[in-house]
């Protein structure tokens, strides 16, 4: 079965930087899109970054600029590199990642990490 497993998160200043880790137990080349979405309290979960097979990446505008959404496929991890944090980047951070068969789409998540931006 497909698993994620995000790491790296904690409590950082303000202007401070974070990396987080999503660690895939099977090829991450086996996903069409692979990225990081994030919920804080009381909020809806909203995409952060995604990295497609293509090596094509898109970020949300509160983040362009400040994050970087990269992979190594031999590790079969996908990394998102935070720097400049702000108080609104606190949240819970989730790894998702999907397959399409065909026409079918399926979606795994992982557990989430959380991030705490504050002094």
């Amino acid at each position: 079965q497909v698993q994620l497993v995000e790491s790296g998160g904690g409590l950082v200043l303000p202007g401070g930087s974070l990396r987080l880790s999503c660690a895939a137990s099977t090829s991450i080349r086996s996903f069409s899109v692979i990225g990081w979405y994030r919920q804080a309290p009381g909020k809806e979960r909203e995409v952060v970054a995604t990295i497609t097979r293509a090596d094509i990446s898109n970020y949300a505008d509160s983040v362009k600029g400040r994050f970087t959404i990269s992979r190594d496929n031999a590790k079969n991890t996908v990394y998102l590199q935070m720097n400049s944090l702000r108080f609104e980047d606190t949240a819970v951070y989730y790894c998702n990642g999907q397959i399409t068969l065909m026409f079918t789409t399926s979606n795994y998540w992982g557990q989430g990490t959380q991030v705490t931006v504050s002094s």
